[in-house]
């Protein structure tokens, strides 16, 4: 009994002694292939791609910004910043200097698209973001310098100094939207005077259908006629609107066009 204790107790020691060993040699392997993020900022792309690699790393230029502190060519700055701890293969990130702004930033508002991006790069400054913006028509915006493809703003402003990115970005107007009414209630209204309405507002008319009576004459017996059916009289300017198509209170746009039925 006792020689089985020893033994037991000597396995259980084994299995501690190989878990810790285990969890160690596990942890030194993850930590073996963690680098330190070497200081890129300041350095020729050259210079930073070497730095990278003796730890690792991979370097990736990635922007260009103008500055005044940081000589044209050398590394402004970088991500992830140094003394960051990653795996080895870690791509590092990293931004170059154009040094001083040396181009001056042209007016390119009321130019169509096309234009402005030919003006841009003959001055040497590069294209950014061009965005979109639609006006309704009966917009105050809506002047010459909003027409469709016409550049209504840009960032950064002309002539601006202190630039960082060597790019421009505009918003272009684009096609005007028509102008948009909530639907008024006709029903009640003599169709001609609506009629006039819908003009005036750019609308169009569209059906115009009659209500049938709502029922028909009896005869001393309390039976229909006998006969030919009723004949129901056109719609003239006196007629009332009795339903419209689309409703009260819907959006239209202009140029929509409103169907009727009168009595």
């Amino acid at each position: 009994m006792r020689r089985f204790f020893r033994i037991a107790f000597l396995t259980l020691v084994l299995m501690t002694v190989a878990l810790i060993s285990a969890l160690t040699a596990m942890r030194l392997a993850i930590h073996g292939r963690e680098v330190t993020i070497p200081q890129l900022v300041g350095m020729s792309p050259i210079e930073a791609e070497r730095a990278g690699a003796a730890a690792g790393l991979q370097v990736v230029v990635e922007r260009e910004f103008y500055s005044a502190d940081v000589p044209e060519g050398r590394i402004i700055n970088q991500l992830p910043p140094a003394g960051t701890k990653v795996r080895r293969g870690w791509p590092i990130r990293v931004a170059r200097s154009l040094g001083p702004q040396r181009v001056a930033i042209p007016d390119v508002i009321g130019e169509s698209e096309r234009a402005a991006e030919l003006n841009i790069r003959r001055r040497g400054v590069a294209l950014g973001s061009v965005a979109q913006v639609s006006f309704p028509a009966d917009s105050p915006n809506s002047s010459p310098a909003a027409q469709p493809d016409q550049v209504v703003s840009q960032n950064p402003p002309a002539n601006a100094s202190g630039v960082a990115a060597p790019k421009i970005n505009l918003l272009v107007s684009g096609d005007s939207e028509p102008a948009a009414y909530v639907m008024p209630n006709f029903v009640g209204q003599p169709l001609g005077s609506v009629t006039l309405a819908l003009q005036n507002a750019g609308m169009r008319l569209g059906k115009v259908g009659v209500q049938p009576p709502t029922g028909a004459p009896l005869t001393a017996t309390g039976a229909a006629p006998v006969g030919p059916p009723l004949a129901f009289s056109q719609p003239g300017a006196a007629s009332m609107i009795m339903t419209q198509s689309p409703p009260a209170g819907q959006k239209i746009v202009a140029g929509a066009t409103v169907n009727f039925e009168v009595r």
